[in-house]
């Protein structure tokens, strides 16, 4: 049977690569048998899903254990009324033993309980009637809110004290955030801050991203399917752009050997991984869009505003830098700084950050492009000044986030320029007090630099350049704008103080800085 990438939902075995997934988490067994009650948490498409069938699976397998799988989704649409959701849990948790468990390990027929206790009385009875211990894995435990949350946690404490043979004798709870995230105000960002009511817990695990190796091993099977080579250059470009992100790393390989390469006699290299990467950030599937509604919680763009414009972070409590690595949107660099999880995402939260102003751009002709469709940088110069000097001042209110509100609304144009067949590349970074832009359009490479002349602070145009100059040497090109935003106060008006100069760089670069 032929084999995919999977890039939605969790793998099977007989129709995805895939790798084993419990290498990632080689502790469990050993805390089953301390029967401990543990959380995994990680980002959404890691692997915890087919993880955890696949350990439930194994377990039940040995004969040692009743052990599956279940999920607190469906009781998500009920987060106020405990009793509705816990009727709608026990629904599907018996409709996932059945399918998973063999007849003689399905549970008794739920007991007769009153609202807010029928959880831990169904566990209970179960616990009682399997000839096994039992393990259960509750998956999308997150999902739940405010009373309904705090009393499925708290039924499961209840019941802790009487593991294995009135309670499952070990237990996980499977999510995105580790407990103490766990959201208790509708709609909102209030968190528990302390891992009460679920004060048991053995474990607070992740699931690490891949390897290097790991890549290459997941690619290795495609190769062994159907003959199609991945360069050992390709599959370290893949990892770096992921940093092993699995849905990522299965993304890529999904565009390249479905879309970009479907012959597979046709080796895979390092531009079709960047090809794929494209397509990917613009088109922004499920996964990628899903990190959007996340830009708007508070803890994140504490974080994420002064990274995009790279300031430093000052003083942000440790709780919201951990919950910003537990959602997977930043890691710790081998440096010990805080950085965006991989340069995918690098790409894709200014982008979609810009959206709001993109949407918002009055009709531009694309006066920037001569005759035979090459770019004109001169015309391009003319045609951004004409925008930002008409259109500026109201779309810097559209802009999400105030900080890097001139950035946005400056990559938003530039947006509307590379949609025409070009592409547009950042690099930001705490602390760096810059932002960088190369947009790349046919023979034409022309590097940015984003600088803001903040309140109190001197002319950055000696450090802008300095910068520029660095960057302009690093991608090999000597034609560049350095952009510097004044956001000083009492000053006239963007039509009014808008000007651009000639300027030399102390590498003798000539470059155009636009004021702003």
């Amino acid at each position: 049977m032929s084999k995919w990438f999977n890039t939605a939902g969790p793998c099977k075995a007989d129709i995805h690569y895939m790798l084993s997934p419990l290498v990632r988490l080689p502790q469990l067994e050993r805390l089953i048998k301390q029967q401990g009650y543990f959380v995994i948490h990680a980002p959404r498409q890691t692997g915890k899903t087919t993880a955890m069938l696949a350990l439930a699976q194994q377990l039940t397998a040995s004969g040692q254990y009743t052990a599956v799988m279940l999920s607190a989704e469906v009781g998500a649409a009920f987060p106020h009324d405990p009793g509705a959701a816990e009727k709608a849990m026990l629904g599907s948790w018996r409709n996932s033993a059945e399918d998973y468990l063999p007849t003689a390990l399905h549970p008794p027929t739920w007991p007769n309980a009153d609202p807010g206790v029928r959880l831990q009385a169904a566990l209970r009875a179960w616990a009682k009637a399997s000839p096994r211990p039992l393990v259960i894995f509750i998956d999308e435990i997150d999902s739940l809110r405010d009373e309904t949350l705090i009393a499925i946690l708290r039924q499961l404490r209840s019941g802790y004290p009487n593991r294995p043979q009135g309670f499952p004798q070990a237990l996980a709870l499977i999510g995105v955030r580790d407990v103490r995230d766990y959201k208790i105000a509708s709609g909102g960002s209030n968190r528990l801050n302390t891992s009460s009511p679920f004060n048991i817990k053995l474990e607070s695990l992740t699931l690490r991203n891949f390897t290097q190796i790991e890549v290459a091993e997941l690619y290795a099977q495609h190769t062994t399917a159907t003959g199609q080579v991945f360069s050992p250059e390709a599959v370290q470009r893949a990892f770096e752009l992921t940093q092993g992100q699995p849905w990522l790393v299965n993304a890529l390989a999904r565009q390249i050997v479905e879309v970009i390469l479907p012959e597979s006699q046709q080796t895979i290299e390092t531009n079709h991984v960047d090809q794929a990467k494209e397509i990917l950030i613009q088109r922004q599937d499920t996964h990628l869009d899903s990190l959007a509604s996340l830009l708007r919680e508070k803890p994140v763009q504490a974080i994420i505003e002064p990274i995009l414009a790279g300031q430093d972070l000052g003083d942000i409590p440790n709780d919201d830098l951990r919950f910003l690595i537990d959602l997977g949107l930043c890691r710790m660099s081998s440096q010990g700084g805080l950085v965006i999880a991989n340069p995918i995402y690098q790409e894709v939260l200014p982008r979609v950050l810009s959206q709001t102003p993109q949407a918002s751009l009055p009709q531009i002709a694309p006066s920037w492009l001569m005759p035979d469709g090459k770019l004109d940088s001169e015309q391009l110069l003319e045609a951004f000044l004409t925008f930002w000097r008409q259109h500026g001042e109201p779309l810097l209110k559209s802009a999400p986030y105030h900080e890097i509100a001139p950035h946005l609304v400056l990559m938003a144009f530039l947006h509307r320029v590379v949609n025409g067949g070009g592409t547009l590349e950042r690099e930001y970074a705490i602390g760096s007090d810059r932002m960088d832009l190369c947009l790349r359009y046919g023979d034409v490479t022309l590097g940015m630099e984003l600088k803001v002349w903040r309140q109190g602070r001197p002319d950055p145009i000696k450090a802008g350049l300095e910068q520029l100059d660095r960057y302009l040497a690093g991608l090999g090109i000597n034609q560049g704008w350095l952009v510097i935003f004044d956001q000083r106060q009492g000053l006239p008006p963007i039509a009014e103080r808008t000007t651009t100069e000639a300027a030399i760089t102390p590498s003798n670069r000539t470059v155009i800085v636009i004021r702003g």
